[in-house]
């Protein structure tokens, strides 16, 4: 009986290792995605007006997001491949208290830029992006997300190179509040044109893209963990 018993418990031990190895392998036990945001603020001619809108979709994302979940948002202006851009950047901490002080002084920083903000004269959506790959390729979250609020018209200044290889395997590029222009009312070409040609240079770069443009369902901003 005692030779059955101890081969009966070295199956047993064996079974629970190999569980054990395998729970490890993906990701440990319990392990939850953390989730990295870097947003970026269009600042430029009239969609300074829209900035209303974006405050709520910050709101909406620091009330879902958890403790080890990053978030930035920065602006984009003449020349946006710079920390300087940075409005707000925090890692929320572990203990829930401390997490709720941080988001709140996240959103102080932020109304303070709404309400101070100057229009930009041109829009380097291009600098912000790659400043934006940066700071999630620093963070190392699970998920790499960015988010761009603007109508995606991209203008340098003269002499600004913008034509650099995006690298963007494994990060989700989200276009929100894509608005139309003037132009876009005239010849729609314009708007569908300029939608297709960033979302084939995010997948080109190996990035996932998705538009979206219903403020309502601000449900399908982030992905489930």
């Amino acid at each position: 009986m005692r030779k059955l018993f101890n081969k009966t418990s070295l199956k047993l031990a064996l079974a629970l290792g190999i569980s054990v190895l395998a729970l490890t392998a993906c990701g440990g036990v319990g392990h939850t995605p953390t989730r990295g945001i870097y947003m970026l603020l269009d600042t430029s001619g009239t969609y300074t007006k829209e900035i209303d809108k974006a405050q709520q979709i910050i709101s909406y994302l620091l009330t879902n997001l958890q403790p080890g979940d990053s978030m930035a948002v920065a602006r984009i202006d003449t020349a946006s491949f710079s920390e300087k851009d940075i409005i707000a950047q925090t890692t929320f901490a572990d203990r829930p208290s401390e997490a709720e002080r941080q988001k709140r002084a996240f959103v102080k920083k932020v109304r303070q830029f709404v309400n101070t903000v100057h229009p930009s004269a041109y829009t380097d959506i291009t600098g912000g992006v790659l400043q934006g790959i940066g700071w999630l390729d620093e963070i190392k979250p699970d998920q790499k997300i960015i988010l761009i609020f603007s109508d995606m018209k991209e203008e340098l200044p003269k002499g600004y190179v913008r034509n650099i290889p995006l690298k963007l395997k494994g990060f989700q590029v989200l276009a929100l509040n894509v608005t139309k222009l003037r132009s876009d009312n005239v010849d729609p070409r314009e708007y569908l044109g300029r939608v297709a040609s960033w979302g084939k240079r995010v997948e080109d770069a190996g990035g996932h893209w998705r538009v979206i443009n219903d403020l309502e369902r601000l449900e399908n901003i982030l992905p489930s963990n």
